[in-house]
């Protein structure tokens, strides 16, 4: 069975899910900066998939979620609704683990992304 994008009802379930996980203070600044989730394209990526869920911004900087690597993710953008092609990440990172990298606080780096496995 091949891949299948997340849905709304799901995604929902896994934000709510890392929220009860959360410090008081993590859920309060993502209920400041949170967003009706919407798809942000993203090439060549997200195009499979009709792009990522956007669940958060906060100036120039998105928190999305990869359905792919299954993890939330936080890139740069300047058109409001596209996560460019050098802001592609593929951490695995929880929502909690990924609102420092929204705020501008990064605890953790981006894992790039994929690389092609080497021949054998």
């Amino acid at each position: 069975m091949g891949w299948t994008p997340v849905g709304r009802t799901e995604l929902n379930e896994l934000i709510a899910a890392d929220l009860c996980d959360s410090s008081d203070e993590e859920r309060e600044y993502f209920k400041a900066v949170a967003v009706e989730p919407s798809r942000w394209r993203q090439s060549p990526y997200g195009d499979e998939g009709g792009g990522f869920w956007a669940v958060a911004v906060d100036g120039d900087r998105v928190l999305w979620y990869n359905d792919i690597e299954e993890g939330f993710n936080v890139s740069r953008f300047t058109v409001l609704g596209t996560i460019p092609d050098n802001e592609y990440w593929c951490n695995q990172d929880r929502l909690q683990w990924a609102l420092p990298n929204l705020k501008g606080l990064s605890r953790r780096g981006n894992l790039g992304p994929p690389e092609p496995l080497p021949d054998e």
